[in-house]
């Protein structure tokens, strides 16, 4: 039985076919978990998340991305995230199985390491490549931070600037020589924390999450205008390197301020497009489509939209590109930055 969301209702209120049906997408960023009261949904696995696409959406294959879920309940710290993958690898070996239709969910993870623990990180990574069975591509440690108690940090309760910290760092060198990946999921704020990290590692491919997280709420209530202005230069700064990926989305969570879950209903995907279309069409200049690739965060967007209009507000934005760039950003973006 699938298990919905706290606000199917209000999600059902706006209705939306899905647009352009037969375009490819490969969706780079999703959870799956289990026993979240905390957010819309408190189940998200292969079936809740195939009830997502049902919309209409061809959605060819999706990365998981860590979420602190199924952590082992027992052997040494540094390694119960290591359940993480073996929770998600299982959820992929569902996928592929091919008894739930085309979709290879989990076909890529992104799992979580404790970087700080410098060099002995490094057999932490290791037990995830051997659990991911090839699906392991990359690794995600949060770096929310911000000094403002309106501003909720990431919930491992990162330290101040911990993209510059030594130790941090110790461990982080030893990604690139294993071919991982580092997503990087910062606020607006300490995006030149990150442009330092990737100057520092020109030989590890990092991606930028949530359009580098521009902040709406606590201090920057009211002031989109001026975040928008001092986000900018922020991003000439980090699409200068070569080695880092933008993804296109992740902007319709409360710490966005958009306020679109206190709405009678739903926003509907024109809506979307027309509050958001400046910050995507600032980072697709910047990075050109052959490094940006849309993502849904799905179930965590899910508090202000559904799956099918959140797909529909990027194909939306897309429509002045080219044939070939829409494919890099739906698809080919992805499938070649994960490996997929």
């Amino acid at each position: 039985m699938v298990t919905q969301s706290t606000n199917q209702a209000w999600l059902e209120r706006t209705p939306e076919p899905a647009l352009e049906p037969d375009l490819p997408i490969c969706d780079p960023h999703h959870h799956l978990w289990d026993f979240r009261p905390s957010g819309v949904q408190k189940r998200y696995f292969v079936d809740e998340m195939l009830d997502d696409l049902a919309g209409g959406h061809n959605i060819v294959s999706s990365v998981f991305i860590e979420c602190g879920t199924m952590f082992r309940a027992d052997g040494p710290e540094e390694m119960r995230c290591v359940g993480e993958t073996e929770f998600a690898n299982g959820m992929a070996a569902i996928s592929a199985s091919g008894q739930y239709g085309p979709s290879r969910i989990a076909a890529g993870i992104v799992a979580t390491a404790e970087l700080m623990l410098g060099d002995k990180v490094a057999d932490v990574l290791d037990a995830h490549i051997a659990a991911g069975n090839g699906r392991v591509k990359g690794i995600r440690e949060g770096a929310f931070w911000h000094p403002s108690p309106d501003v909720r940090n990431h919930r491992t309760e990162p330290p101040q600037s911990l993209f510059l910290r030594d130790d941090f760092r110790a461990g982080f060198k030893h990604l690139a020589p294993r071919g991982l990946t580092f997503d990087m999921l910062c606020y607006h704020t300490q995006i030149p924390e990150a442009v330092d990290l990737a100057r520092a590692f020109p030989d590890t491919t990092l991606i930028l999450n949530h359009l580098g997280g521009p902040i709406g709420v606590g201090p920057y209530v009211g002031k989109s205008d001026d975040v928008f202005a001092e986000w900018r230069p922020q991003i000439d700064a980090i699409a200068a390197c070569p080695n880092v990926m933008m993804k296109l989305g992740g902007v319709n969570m409360d710490i966005n301020g958009y306020g679109w879950e206190d709405r009678p209903a739903a926003p509907t995907s024109a809506e979307l497009t027309e509050a958001t279309r400046r910050w995507f069409d600032y980072a697709i200049e910047r990075f050109g489509p052959e490094r940006c690739m849309f993502e849904s965060n799905f179930p965590v967007d899910k508090l202000s939209c559904s799956y099918t209009v959140v797909w529909n507000s990027f194909k939306l934005l897309s429509k002045g590109y080219s044939a070939s760039e829409r494919a890099a950003m739906f698809h080919d973006t992805a499938a070649r930055v994960y490996r997929l």
